[in-house]
Order: C-alpha cells, then sequence, then structure tokens
C-alpha cells in the first residue's frame, strides 16, 4: 500500500471508531435499584410522573404464577391498586395529577380502567366485551383499544365519561399507545394492504407515518413537541428503534444487535426503551443527542428493559434478577 493511500485508511478507520464511540456508549451513569413487589416473585414498572410517582404490576404471594395486580409506588412503598373484580390488573400510565389507567380482569372480561382518589373506575368498551387503557394525559384523556360490536379491535379515546372510536388505516384493527398534552395520538394500525403502520390521530384524523424501509412499525409515545418514538422494520427486515419528528422517519440504531425499540419520551427530547446488546440478551438504553447508552441490568441478572422516563431523567422499567425472575426497577443519576 502507497503511504498515502495507507495514511488515509488509517485515518478513515479512526474517524468511523469516534462516531461509533459517539453513537453508543457501552455503560451508563445511572444506579438501579429494585422497587419490591406486593410478596409475589416477580413485578415490573411502566410509567413515572415528576413527582416520582411509579406504576406497573406484581405478583402476590397468595397465587404467585396466576394472580398479577397494578401497584402505585411511592416514598418506598408500594400500595395494591386491586382489580375490577376478578384476579388481573395492571397499571401502565400515570399523570402529575396521580390518576391511573391500565387494564384489569372484572367478573367477566378484561377492561380499561382509570384509578383516582382510591377508586378504580371500569371505562367501558366502543359496543364489544373488552378494553386496553394505555396512556393518560394530565387532561384526563385516556388512550387504549377496545373491541366494537363487530367483535374489531380499534383503539379509542375516552374523556369527560365518553369513548370515542379512532378509526383504522384502512384495515381491520387499531391499537392507540401515546397521547400529549395537546391529545394528539398515537400508535398502530391495520393498512388497507394488511401491513401493520405506525399512525398519529390528530384534529379527527389518523394519518400514517411510514416506516425505515420495512413494511411494518408501530407508534408508541409523543411529547407536546410532537416527537413521536417507537420502531420499524428497516429495509434489511431488522427491527429498529424509531423517532418520527417534522415529517421525517429517524433511525436511532441498536445495541450492537439488529432489535432495538423505543418505549417512551419525555419534554427533552429524551428516549427510551430496549435491544438487543449483541451478546444474546437485551438491555435498556437511553437515547440522548443522538448518543444511545445502555443503561445495565440488576447484579447477576441478564436482561433489563426501560418503559417510561419523567422530565427529572428517571426512568422506570424492569430487570431481571439472579433467580431470572422480573423485578421492578428505577434508574437515577
Amino acid at each position: 500500500m502507497k503511504q498515502k493511500s495507507r495514511k488515509l485508511f488509517l485515518l478513515t478507520i479512526v474517524a468511523i471508531a469516534v462516531l461509533l464511540a459517539q453513537s453508543v456508549s457501552a455503560s451508563a451513569p445511572f444506579t438501579i435499584v429494585s422497587l419490591g413487589s406486593l410478596g409475589g416473585p416477580t413485578s415490573n414498572a411502566q410509567d413515572i410522573n415528576d413527582r416520582g410517582q411509579i406504576v406497573g404490576s406484581s405478583g402476590l404471594p397468595s397465587d404467585p404464577t396466576q394472580s398479577s395486580h397494578a401497584f402505585l409506588w411511592q416514598n418506598g412503598k408500594m400500595t395494591d391498586l386491586g382489580t375490577l373484580g376478578g384476579s388481573y390488573s395492571d397499571a401502565v400510565a400515570i399523570n402529575e395529577r396521580g390518576q391511573i389507567v391500565g387494564t384489569s380482569l372484572s367478573k367477566k372480561a378484561y377492561r380499561a380502567f382509570l384509578w383516582q382518589n382510591g377508586k378504580m373506575t371500569d371505562l367501558g368498551t366502543l359496543g364489544g366485551r373488552s378494553s386496553a387503557g394505555n396512556n393518560i394525559n394530565l387532561r384526563g384523556q385516556v388512550v387504549g383499544s377496545s373491541e366494537t360490536a363487530k367483535g374489531r379491535e380499534h383503539a379509542f379515546l375516552w374523556q369527560n365519561g365518553k369513548m370515542t372510536d379512532l378509526g383504522t388505516l384502512g384495515g381491520s384493527s387499531s391499537t392507540a399507545f401515546g397521547l400529549n398534552a395537546r391529545g394528539q395520538v398515537v400508535g398502530v394500525s391495520n393498512t388497507a394492504s394488511g401491513a401493520q403502520h405506525a399512525f398519529l390521530w390528530k384534529n379527527g384524523r389518523m394519518t400514517d407515518l411510514g416506516t425505515l424501509g420495512g413494511s411494518s412499525s408501530a407508534a408508541l409515545d409523543i411529547n407536546a413537541r410532537g416527537q413521536i418514538v417507537g420502531y420499524s422494520e428497516t429495509a434489511s427486515g431488522d427491527t429498529h428503534a424509531t423517532l418520527w419528528q417534522d415529517g421525517k422517519v429517524k433511525d436511532l440504531g441498536t445495541l450492537g444487535g439488529p432489535f432495538s425499540q423505543a418505549k417512551a419520551i419525555n419534554e427533552k427530547g429524551q428516549i427510551v426503551g430496549y435491544g438487543d446488546n449483541g451478546q444474546g440478551a437485551f438491555h435498556a438504553f437511553l437515547w440522548e443527542k443522538g448518543t444511545l447508552t445502555d443503561l445495565g441490568k440488576l447484579p447477576n441478572g441478564i436482561y433489563s428493559m426501560a418503559l417510561a422516563i419523567n422530565e427529572r431523567g428517571q426512568i422506570a422499567g424492569w430487570s431481571d434478577d439472579s433467580s431470572s425472575l422480573e423485578q421492578a426497577v428505577l434508574w437515577t443519576k
């Protein structure tokens, strides 16, 4: 190799190494702690608000393999939120007013619920038997999915005691996962061709957000700035964490493997999720200013998943422990 060519080659390698170092950080300056459980062997945290209140679900000591109850964790204590009459409930979102939504088994079917002032309320359905609550904003608007009278699953927006069908992208089903303070809703819907695509619903209209070149995508959260996160299939068939912003679709990369998902975004644009670390496991991550950081796991665990982040940068999710059981965890700096 000629001297000039060799020098250019070495400079190129160094440049690539620098870019990789900037895009993925192997370790995180975060402390991870387990939040405990309601007495059962497992638990997982689903959301956290700016007051540090965390919600999720936990196994019970009476029937650890079958029963799971929604919980509220605050000030180091985990409280059982109960159910709608059945053996199961799961809290998935909490707003700044302490209102909580999720899904619970009633005496007959799974139903979306709103928990406030110590009481769990059934939000009903779109005419079918079952429904699921997925998110809530500061205004108390709730989104999720419900069975319709025709047996289809459709995204809904619930407000002021009324559930509204948000429709689909032309296919038979849709699910709403996130909404912001402006009432803009995101989720996933079947298209007329049968593909599953991320959508944005606003002003009564559902818009297809597109993909990273593959056939499928899903939007899971949206902030007040209109930044949307989720995941998309790439042209090569992998699934990558995705950011939709200003009409553009951005690939957020992975932790080294072919798979990643972005689960939540705060108003600062910090994004959390999880991804294949390229070593046979998936880990929670934080994406901020172009850098993807591995958040790690509990000691002697293998897997972890970040599901929510508040404005203080506190992150909630779960990690397995030395017994390979899921434990609700909180990451803090």
